[in-house]
């Protein structure tokens, strides 16, 4: 079975190079620029979008502890191919509907942050999946997440910006469903487990992910941005302090724990991405932070406990209550606002209301569908799904030229 699986590796380099191949033919035939001297998004926008996706969720994923080559490597992969592919998909959407082309800059930004579903799915999976799987995972991932956003705009009326701050909300449940077609690793499995160096470099990925987290939620946003960066600074802040506070409420010693912290600190700025731009006064954002922080502590404990254990999904970082729970307080919130803002609930605004509320289920569902459709087609034999022994081992994939062991 070992030479059979380093046989299959070995078509892997063949299989990225196809897939290049076909995009680079792509963009020559499709690919066409905008109007690159008015664009809405500064280089420094994209830059610090880009240091989330890539340093941010690369480190934010190496808490397991004989999978940090692999929890890095292997988000750079996805990550450069899945915004050539975003690119390209939203450029074909574009030219079926006839819509006038936006500026490069534009583009490039939209894909990083369409990226963020992909990779926020990988953390359900980690660990379980190999570089051919989790490559079909992403090219499924974002056709389908922009598929997705296109319902959202067209047919709901949902504005842009608001609708890419679903990432959070598609990515977490896309990829429990495809986690749960996966096999659960032993219990017993010392491999599923942190060191201090890992946790902290985990912890490292966070402090980037929280830095940047203003810049994430307001680079498309068009008449409020500083508003939108104001409010999501506040929501960060105060979840970060309310991620403290509970993780040491609910520890029996008092001590913190680096798990809470290490989720908890961003809940805040997942919850604020959907509502940020109706937020009129700080203190709003500053409870949203802290009940997405509560949920999420919380959600950590129960869901660990209690619900994954019913339902057979093991959810490797825990993206359901760092990502899922916030995204859906987030979206809720966004409801009682809108309701809040009018006083009254008119007949317009109750269409508003269901076209939000429709987004957030076509939202749910078309992840969870499609999730679970490429969870199992993941799983055919076709795919060489890497042994459970072999879940979260970085030597099973990278070079160790210090280790005489092979596979």
């Amino acid at each position: 079975m070992s030479s059979n699986y380093r046989n299959f590796r070995n078509n892997v380099p063949w299989l990225i190079l196809f897939l290049e191949a076909v995009f680079i033919v792509l963009f020559y035939f499709l690919f066409s620029h905008g109007d690159e001297s008015r664009s809405m998004v500064s280089y420094t926008a994209f830059q610090d979008v880009n240091h989330m996706v890539i340093f941010g969720f690369g480190f934010f994923l190496t808490f397991l502890k004989r999978y940090g080559f692999s929890s890095t490597g292997f988000n750079l992969l996805i990550v450069v191919l899945g915004v050539q592919c975003s690119v390209l998909i939203e450029d074909l959407f574009y030219f079926l509907l006839e819509i006038p082309h936006e500026d490069g800059l534009k583009r490039i930004t939209k894909a990083a942050v369409s990226i963020t579903a992909v990779v926020i799915s990988t953390g359900a999976v980690l660990g379980k999946t190999n570089p051919v799987q989790l490559i079909l995972m992403t090219v499924v991932e974002i056709i389908v997440f922009h598929m997705s956003r296109w319902i959202n705009s067209m047919y709901l009326q949902v504005p842009d910006d608001i609708g890419m701050m679903h990432v959070h909300l598609f990515g977490a449940y896309f990829g429990l469903a495809v986690s749960s077609c996966f096999s659960e690793p032993s219990p017993r499995s010392e491999k599923n487990a942190s060191t201090p160096k890992s946790a902290l470099l985990s912890m490292l990925g966070t402090l980037f992910l929280w830095v940047f987290w203003p810049s994430f939620n307001s680079v498309l946003s068009v008449d409020n941005r500083w508003e939108v960066t104001y409010n999501t600074y506040f929501a960060l802040a105060v979840s970060a302090v309310t991620a403290f506070t509970f993780s040491a409420m609910t520890t029996k010693d008092g001590k913190f724990r680096m798990a809470h912290i290490h989720s908890a600190v961003l809940a805040g700025g997942v919850a604020v991405g959907y509502a940020a731009n109706r937020i009129r006064y700080p203190w709003i954002a500053m409870i949203l932070g802290l009940l997405a922080s509560v949920i999420t502590v919380l959600g950590s404990y129960c869901l660990q406990r209690c619900l994954n254990p019913a339902l057979e999904i093991h959810d490797s970082s825990g993206v359901h209550f760092t990502f899922g729970f916030p995204a859906v307080l987030g979206a809720l919130a966004q409801v009682v606002l809108l309701v809040a803002e009018n006083g009254t609930f008119l007949t317009s605004l109750g269409y508003s209301v269901m076209f939000h509320i429709g987004a957030f289920c076509v939202t749910i569902s078309m992840a969870l569908i499609t999730g679970l459709i490429t969870g199992l087609i993941l799983n055919l034999k076709l795919f060489k799904t890497t042994p459970v022994t072999k879940y979260f081992e970085d030597q099973f994939y990278w070079e160790f030229p210090h280790l005489a062991v092979g596979f």
